[in-house]
């Protein structure tokens, strides 16, 4: 799958977002000043995720027609949770302001973010058409990618200790999963067109391409990486992403360096989001890339 910018920020972003909601709707974090600057954090992150899905929309000003779809699709439950979650936890970072805590509110915004972030993982696990993607382990490890930002965030260390090996658990499993995932599947040329039952040996390859030039699928279904740089690139992401912030928090109970290493940790954890999730794009193959094998390469 061809990895938009877009996409990758949208993710990252919004996941940091509702996942930090979530910790702080639970009433988890700092009090005073420092939980209000959170929160606008949380809410800031979140809705430029949004603001970045947009980007993905060929008519992006029609985008409020898809909350309408609820009952059948994961991006319009995704839109209509996202919302709802907004909604609550500024009420309820509102009520604070004002002298008039409502944990209600907050449990409810934490309940409602998680739900955004399963709704997310979602909308590509539920995708048969990709098997890379279409595994229990996507919604595992968005929500492990969302929560563990933030917990180094509001310096939780044993929790984020925790999140980080789960994260790092969860990402090994998934790119062991989706490796292959295609093929493992059994599908080819010959399944694609239908045409397994006719050929000597059920052996199909195709005569002439689709198309002449290039065209929609082509440019979005279709992305070609080197094992190479693949390989290169996740062991950039596992590093960045769980082995150098874990090594940082651990310093944070032993030195009590407190920002001096949750700082640079959280810096390197989004980062190695980032590098993970063009991965997630990228790594992917869509069943219509059998009908343009020399394409994928």
């Amino acid at each position: 799958m061809h990895p938009a910018p877009s996409l990758i920020i949208f993710t990252t972003l919004s996941g940091f977002g509702f996942g930090l909601m979530a910790w702080l709707g639970a009433g988890i974090g700092p009090a005073g000043g420092a939980r209000t600057l959170a929160a606008v954090l949380a809410l800031a992150a979140a809705g430029a995720g949004l603001l970045a899905s947009l980007g993905h929309l060929g008519n992006p000003q029609r985008a409020w027609r898809a909350l309408s779809q609820w009952r059948s699709s994961w991006l319009s439950r995704e839109g209509v949770m996202a919302l709802a979650t907004l909604a609550a936890f500024a009420a309820g970072t509102l009520a604070e302001l004002l002298g008039r805590p409502a944990p209600v509110l907050g449990g409810l915004a934490a309940v409602l973010a998680l739900g955004t972030l399963f709704c997310t993982a979602m909308i590509y696990a539920q995708l048969r058409t990709v098997p890379a993607w279409n595994t229990p382990l996507t919604p595992a490890l968005f929500l492990a990618f969302a929560l563990t930002g933030p917990a180094i965030l509001l310096g939780r260390w044993a929790a984020a200790l925790a999140l980080l090996a789960l994260t790092g658990i969860a990402q090994l499993a998934h790119w062991r999963a989706g490796t292959g995932a295609l093929a493992a599947r059994g599908l080819g040329v010959a399944g694609a067109t239908g045409l397994a039952g006719w050929a000597p040996g059920g052996h199909v390859r195709p005569l002439e391409p689709p198309h002449t030039g290039r065209n929609y699928l082509m440019d979005e279904m279709i992305f070609r990486i080197g094992r190479r740089r693949a390989r290169a690139l996740r062991r950039l992401a596992m590093l960045l992403a769980v082995i150098l912030p874990a090594l940082l928090v651990v310093l944070v109970p032993l030195t009590g360096a407190g920002w001096l290493a949750l700082g640079p940790a959280l810096l390197a954890h989004v980062a190695g989001t980032l590098v993970a999730r063009w991965l997630f794009f990228a790594e992917a193959e869509h069943v219509v890339g059998l009908y343009y094998p020399a394409a994928r390469g």
